[in-house]
């Protein structure tokens, strides 16, 4: 049976390479950090690293690392169980409640992955009498997540607060009994806030629930690093926030719901990600503790990465490059076509950069790009060398 499989499985990859759409995974040798070891052609060499999203720099901080330690000494290293059976620690509790006092919110509750937190929330609050309306450029877990709901599904252009209001409209006079807008607070391809303010003026005139995945923001973004959130001063009025520790939270893996407290407890009875996989690694939860210890007094590292990020936008406009409007560190230079984005790429790493480009059907076709995410670990003299390989690397691609 598989050969005939194997065959059309073969045709789709070479339709998939011939279209310049192949996604090649690159292997380090080094510990994430602003510069990395990639193996290219069998041989290593030092580049710097402008593709993670490692925005505070603490993926390898030596007080997370020496927490993880410290934590694999004492808790172990898997609870190979889940939550409800023998899976949770002391330290699983403390994460939770540190985490909803500096979001803000009233409990959380911790997941594998956002990517689970996301597939966890819909299908337990939302039934086929309810409507979720989302932004239509949401991160794929919403997307997913939302599929495995039964509820009416409404979809708003990016952003855009009169088509919102139009789809709670809608599901208001389809009868819904509970209303859900989702939005991610940054929208990772393109580095845009959401609106939230306006977002949650509109869902309390509609009476609709607010739920923002502010995975690209939070540690960062607003004056205590809260999030978008806090950034718009609305951390009373989201309803749910989901988010990640694998990004700027010391860039592991792990997700988390911060909600409302009967939310939380009913996620904690019929949320499926989270009542069948194993618990979150203890030395996971411990270091995540360092890392919130870390961003109480991290407003250097969070004006580091900010002046980072202007200096790369600026400079980069002036050069003649197409960068997606906005102040946030996620920087997508737009190429367009696919194969070139995916060859500048070639030739950025060439030149000692390193970043990846993002084509179809990671971004909507045509709107090929290279992503570029500035971090708190760059020095100002990595982002203009950076700058300089892109100039070079543009000037070698129309030769």
């Amino acid at each position: 049976m598989f050969t005939s499989v194997r065959d059309d499985l073969r045709t789709t990859l070479d339709e998939i390479r011939a279209a310049g759409l192949h996604k090649p995974e690159r292997v380090i040798g080094t510990p994430q950090s602003a510069t990395v070891a990639v193996t290219a052609g069998g041989q290593p060499g030092e580049v710097l690293n402008f593709c993670a999203n490692n925005y505070l720099g603490l993926a390898d901080h030596p007080e997370v690392i020496a927490a993880a330690h410290e934590a694999l000494d004492r808790w172990g290293y898997g609870m190979a169980s889940v939550r409800f059976i023998c899976g949770t620690q002391e330290v699983h509790k403390e994460l939770e409640a540190r985490l909803s006092s500096f979001l803000g919110q009233e409990d959380t509750i911790l997941y594998s992955s956002c990517f689970d937190a996301n597939g966890g929330v819909f299908e337990t609050l939302l039934g086929p009498e309810d409507a979720v309306i989302s932004d239509a450029l949401n991160h794929a877990s919403i997307i997913d997540g939302i599929r495995l709901s039964k509820a009416r599904r409404f979809r708003y252009a990016n952003r855009d607060m009169a088509d919102l209001e139009q789809q709670l409209k809608e599901a208001t006079e389809g009868g819904a009994r509970r209303k859900l807008v989702v939005t991610d607070g940054v929208f990772s391809m393109d580095g845009y806030v959401a609106p939230l303010g306006e977002i949650c003026d509109l869902a309390e005139r509609y009476d609709a629930m607010v739920m923002v995945d502010d995975s690209h923001a939070v540690g960062f973004v607003g004056p205590g690093g809260r999030g978008t959130p806090e950034l718009h001063g609305v951390m009373d009025r989201v309803d749910i926030v989901t988010g990640t520790l694998g990004k700027a939270l010391g860039g592991a893996s792990g997700g988390y719901v911060a909600a409302r407290a009967e939310i939380v407890a009913l996620l904690r009875q019929r949320s499926r990600p989270y009542l069948f996989s194993n618990t979150l690694a203890p030395v996971i939860a411990a270091a995540s503790l360092k890392v919130l210890d870390l961003l109480e007094s991290a407003g250097d590292l969070r004006e580091r990465l900010r002046a980072n990020t202007e200096l790369f936008r600026t400079r980069m406009t002036a050069e003649g490059f197409d960068i997606l409007p906005g102040d946030h560190a996620i920087a997508p230079v737009m190429i367009g076509d696919a194969s070139e984005a995916g060859r500048m790429a070639e030739l950025l790493l060439d030149r000692g950069v390193y970043v990846i480009g993002f084509s179809y059907p990671v971004v909507p076709q045509g709107q090929a790009r290279i992503r570029v995410q500035l971090s708190a670990a760059h020095s100002s003299d990595d982002v203009n060398r950076a700058v300089d390989a892109f100039v070079d690397a543009r000037a070698a691609l129309r030769n």
